[in-house]
């Protein structure tokens, strides 16, 4: 592979302009056929097969609902001091300013509180619903104006009026502050490379790769369920590997010019060592991704496609575009300014990190090991759910519905639970459901039971619960396996057939599946790290640290977002509002990309270590010369990481902040913590055992050449006989 790579750097290299052309074409032409055929994201969250579902498949076949699919928006209303909403004056008022809503065309219907009987017990509070004619994503801004100036009028007559429902409230995928994540990304180029020029060369590629992939997933949603929240990953993974990925590239060719390489050689050079790295990081990154499709959870596997592809397109423009970019800006690149004294002290000045790591390994490893087993001892409570908009800033207006409608009907508003009672329609079946509700009220943690209502078959009937606590509040999971527990000893006694489900019971069921899932995702992450390492690094101990290094830094990681954002501690410094439970599906997103990011940088810093071993054969000196070759461009790639998804953390929306957060501190962890401190003190403990491998399992095994040996050694080669060449040339001219 790195033969290839460094051939196809010459190639990029010598045809400049049409690796340029044809790049900027493909990435018109996909944006092109994505804007025609249309944005056309799905919101399902849902998992067949979960028990919760099959009985919402029945319910709606039993209970057909035309107005299912379509957007709907709750405006909740509060009356002012001293008034009431069941007032005359307060009805002529709410009534004349529905009658405007239900001016807009796309507005199908119109209920008030009067006609819902939403008005809580002391008349303060209560909420229309209005429903529109098209899903709730499709949902015009015009429309939402409208109902928004009717809200805000109200507000000014006195009334807290507040707006929430998928008719009026959107996922925001994108946000203005992932533009300060790619400004600090450039800052921290700057100096690693030693100008803004060469700094803002990986941010175009970068930005080529991730407009590419982005167009690919668009293309993607008329054909595939993608899920919207899905760019969130897809940005923030396709962006940060791409920056990260051509810094390695142009790092390397700035050493291979400071070794005094022809500028083109330099560049294939570049592109066939650091090139493999980059490729085998980049795939290695995209089998994490895809790997959650084992989980059998659609809408994951929907997120780890469209990362995955970002990442793939990232790692496309890396080794064809920046090889081209680096040609056509010649000189403009420089290679690394020597430091005064490096030839005398090449293991002292620039490298006094490894010195003390190598000179304390034990101090080291104890040090970096106590500090993330600290940080991770909160996940050993950690609780997943999913978020509502009781999470976001109280500046929202859904923030504000969320909060009105708790305080009229209590938290468990926010999460009923419907049970679907099927009975064989015999006389004694309205007398055993009513046996049955008067029972389910006897339940610890049930705040109300309403009457069934019973399908037009009449052998099944829908009884909604409502809970004393929020959805993702433990005592209303524990209600779910009550009632699920109790349903084999009803339908024995009283011939009725009871299943859970609505939205909260689907998502507990979502969640418990997702933690049923974890365990074997890790183990198969944790295999496929081993297996990996190994034939890159022909090694049994590299590939065991790694791993060990791997659980370590996933391990804190999802401690301190359990400390946040769970626990409450730090919530105003990262713009969170509430304390509330970890996203479900972040534990999975959390393994998977951390694993491929935590790679990245184990190749990068390890290989170079290898490298120098398979030279020198000094143990001490490789891992000296690993930190100090590729020490800098790996602390450089953590810190452009964080600074992306720290972009991310200044997002509103509370799913894309907790993803940020999760993966800063993850990256942060991992590549200065686990790689910087902890890696360097282990392989100078372990000494030359770190390299042993069994000489047969090394004939077993291919080799693939991630340091780019081979081609080092096809230069090498080159190089004498061009010396060779020349002497001839030398010796067979006269003299004169």
């Amino acid at each position: 592979m790195a033969k290839i790579l460094y051939r196809l750097g010459f190639w990029s290299a010598k045809n400049r302009l049409k690796v340029l052309l044809g790049s900027i074409t493909l990435l018109v032409a996909a944006a092109i056929v994505a804007l025609s055929m249309g944005v056309h994201f799905g919101e399902e969250t849902s998992i067949p097969g979960l028990a919760s579902q099959k009985t919402l498949e029945v319910m709606e076949k039993e209970f057909p609902n035309p107005q299912s699919g379509l957007g709907k928006t709750q405006l909740v209303l509060k009356a002012p001091d001293n008034e009431r909403l069941s007032s005359e004056a307060a009805k002529q008022l709410i009534t004349a300013k529905l009658k405007g809503v239900a001016a807009d065309p796309e507005v199908t219907s119109v209920v008030s509180p009067y006609d819902n009987h939403s008005l809580n017990a002391d008349s303060t509070i209560g909420y229309a619903t209005i429903t529109y004619a098209v899903p709730g994503d499709e949902v015009t801004d015009q429309s939402k104006d409208s109902v928004n100036e009717i809200a805000e009028s109200l507000r000014d007559a006195g009334w807290q009026a507040e707006l929430i429902g998928d008719g009026y409230v959107k996922m925001a995928t994108s946000s203005p502050t992932e533009a300060l994540g790619v400004l600090l990304a450039l800052v921290i180029l700057a100096v690693a490379l030693g100008s803004i020029l060469t700094g803002v060369l990986p941010i175009v590629t970068a930005g080529l790769g991730l407009g590419f992939g982005i167009m690919l997933i668009i293309i993607g949603t008329s054909f595939l369920d993608v899920p919207s929240f899905a760019l969130s990953l897809a940005g923030m993974l396709g962006l940060a590997v791409g920056i990260d990925y051509a810094l390695f590239i142009i790092a390397r060719y700035r050493q291979q010019l400071a070794e005094g390489y022809e500028r083109r050689e330099a560049i294939a050079i570049a592109n066939g060592t650091a090139g493999s790295a980059v490729v085998f990081a980049g795939v290695t990154v995209i089998i994490a991704l895809v790997g959650f499709s084992f989980v059998g959870v659609p809408f994951l596997t929907a997120m780890g496609m469209a990362g995955a592809l970002t990442v793939f397109t990232a790692i496309l423009m890396t080794i064809f575009v920046v090889p081209a970019i680096l040609d056509l800006l010649g000189g403009k690149v420089k290679a690394p300014a020597k430091r005064a004294g490096s030839k005398q002290k090449p293991g002292g000045h620039g490298n006094l990190w490894g010195r003390f790591v190598t000179g304390q390994p034990l101090v080291a490893v104890l040090l970096g090991v106590a500090l993330l087993a600290i940080i991770a001892l909160p996940f050993f409570h950690m609780e997943t759910g999913l978020g509502n908009d009781g999470h976001k800033s109280p500046d929202k207006t859904e923030r504000r519905a969320y909060d009105l409608l708790s305080e009229a009907y209590g938290e468990g508003y926010h999460g009923p639970l419907v049970l679907l009672a099927e009975t064989d329609g015999g006389k004694e079946a309205a007398a055993n459901l009513n046996k049955v509700i008067e029972e389910v009220k006897t339940y610890p943690n049930v705040a109300m039971v309403n009457p069934a209502v019973t399908a037009p078959s009449g052998k099944v009937s829908l009884i909604t619960v409502m809970p004393t606590t929020g959805p993702n509040d433990s005592a209303t999971i524990d209600l779910v396996h009550l009632i699920r527990d109790k349903a084999p000893e009803i339908e024995q006694q009283d011939h009725i057939k009871i299943g859970v489900t609505g939205s909260t019971a689907v998502n507990i069921d979502i969640t418990q599946k997702l933690n049923q899932a974890l365990p074997e995702f890790c183990l198969i992450i944790v295999g496929l790290a081993f297996v990996l390492l190994m034939l890159v690094f022909r090694s049994i101990l590299v590939p065991i640290k790694a791993v060990l290094g791997f659980i370590l830094s996933l391990g804190a990681t999802l401690g301190f977002v359990t400390y946040v954002v769970q626990d409450g501690h730090f919530q105003k410094l990262f713009g969170f509002y509430a304390e509330a439970p970890v996203f479900n599906f972040l534990p999975i997103i959390v393994v998977g990309v951390l694993f491929g990011l935590a790679m990245d940088y184990e190749v990068f810093l390890v290989s170079r270590m290898r490298e120098e071993f398979k030279k020198s054969g000094d143990a001490k000196k490789s891992v000296l010369a690993g930190i100090r070759h590729s020490g800098g461009v790996v602390t450089a790639a953590g810190l452009i990481m964080v600074a992306v998804f720290t972009g991310f953390i200044l997002a509103e929306e509370p799913m894309v902040k907790v993803m940020g957060l999760a993966l800063a501190f993850g990256v942060l962890f991992d590549a200065f913590i686990v790689r910087m401190l902890i890696v360097p003190g282990v392989m100078t403990l372990l000494g030359k055992s770190a390299w042993y491998f069994p000489k047969w399992l090394d004939r077993l095994l291919p080799n693939l050449d991630v340091e780019g040996e081979g081609v080092m050694e096809e230069v090498e080669k080159k190089q004498r006989e061009f010396t060779k060449e020349s002497n001839i040339r030398l010796l067979a001219k006269p003299l004169e």
